[in-house]
């Protein structure tokens, strides 16, 4: 049985992690922290029966844990995870900390300087379908943030056969969950109910960086235009990307490039011809829908990419990437 520790228990990444380690057949959780709720149970603060008591960080038996989530904002996790490395504990950072390998495009896009480079360097990029290989075994792996996680496997198959052209329009919808469970004056219900908002809208948003690391290994000079959105529903990510492909492929081919990626994995649908993904698709699941759809104009299309934010986004790909460090069945605790 792996024992787990989670750090930041008590936001919505953190509690869903605790949901899905209750039921996950060969991990369990040994403690979790929460600094401002240390002494309480988690059924204090969510309708659960989850009577896990919170204790802080400091007082946290690291060593007691075979692997440590950390679901903190981003520049708090480099000093946290730097304590679990050496105390000989595996991590899996759920923040943007060790995300981007190039410290000074942390830097660029973050804000503040990366504190912890050695360990950035070791750091694996968890974005699971991608990096399999690399994850299994790993010692500290970065969780992708949830909008590259829809467009980035929304659009690897294409950038790896060399179709996919180097200028990308992503918008991008989420639900209202995504903003986090701190009070926020634009996540209020009056707000948001009945509205729908864009945000960091062009080139500003932080989560450009992953898509440019993850499809820029493939697509020379790639250019993303990114326009996420809040929208008034409480989870669920959708991604409509407005892509060129090379004008010589065929709805059939674009389909078997997709085919010939996805077809073994657990967690990625592609849709039929003619359906385009909706947030109904993937849901309370630790899925990703793919919708294809040519234009009517050669070499142009549109693909649909829809996830849980909660779950494929963040803490369902978190259980995704223990159950490959670990050597278990990669669909463990998540079906």
């Amino acid at each position: 049985m792996i024992k787990t520790g989670i750090v930041g228990a008590t936001g919505y990444t953190g509690y869903e992690l605790t949901q899905l380690l209750a039921r996950h057949p060969q991990a369990r959780l040994v403690w979790a922290t929460s600094e401002s709720s240390a002494g309480k149970r988690i059924s204090d603060l969510y309708p659960s029966p989850d009577d896990t008591r919170l204790i802080r960080f400091d007082d946290a038996p690291l060593a007691q844990a075979d692997v440590i989530f950390f679901c903190l904002p981003h520049a708090a996790s480099m000093e946290a995870v730097a304590r679990a490395r050496a105390a000989g504990v595996r991590a899996i950072d759920l923040s943007a900390d060790f995300r981007l390998s190039d410290p000074q495009v942390y830097e660029r896009w973050y804000a503040t300087p990366h504190t912890q480079t050695d360990l950035l360097k070791s750091a694996v990029y968890g974005l699971c379908e991608v990096n399999r290989e690399n994850i299994a075994g790993a010692e500290l792996v970065a969780n992708p943030g949830c909008y590259p996680t829809s467009v980035n496997l929304g659009l690897w198959p294409l950038a790896r056969a060399g179709a996919l052209g180097p200028f990308i329009i992503a918008d991008s919808k989420s639900g209202v969950s995504g903003a986090g469970r701190k009070l926020r004056l634009g996540s209020h219900f009056v707000e948001i109910n009945e509205n729908m908002v864009p945000y960091s809208i062009g080139y500003a948003h932080r989560h450009i960086a992953e898509m440019e690391m993850i499809l820029g290994r493939h697509v020379p000079d790639v250019q993303i235009t990114f326009s996420p959105h809040l929208i008034p529903v409480n989870r669920g990510i959708l991604s409509t990307l407005y892509v060129t492909l090379d004008p010589g492929l065929s709805e059939q081919n674009v389909r078997d490039i997709y085919r010939q990626a996805y077809e073994h994995e657990p967690f990625i649908h592609l849709l039929p011809s003619g359906q385009t993904a909706t947030l109904r698709h993937t849901v309370n699941t630790n899925r990703v829908a793919i919708g294809v759809t040519p234009l009517p104009r050669p070499g142009q299309w549109i693909i649909t990419a829809s996830e849980d934010n909660l779950l494929k986004g963040a803490s369902g790909q978190a259980v995704q990437n223990l159950n490959l460090m670990f050597g278990l069945e990669e669909t463990a605790g998540l079906l």
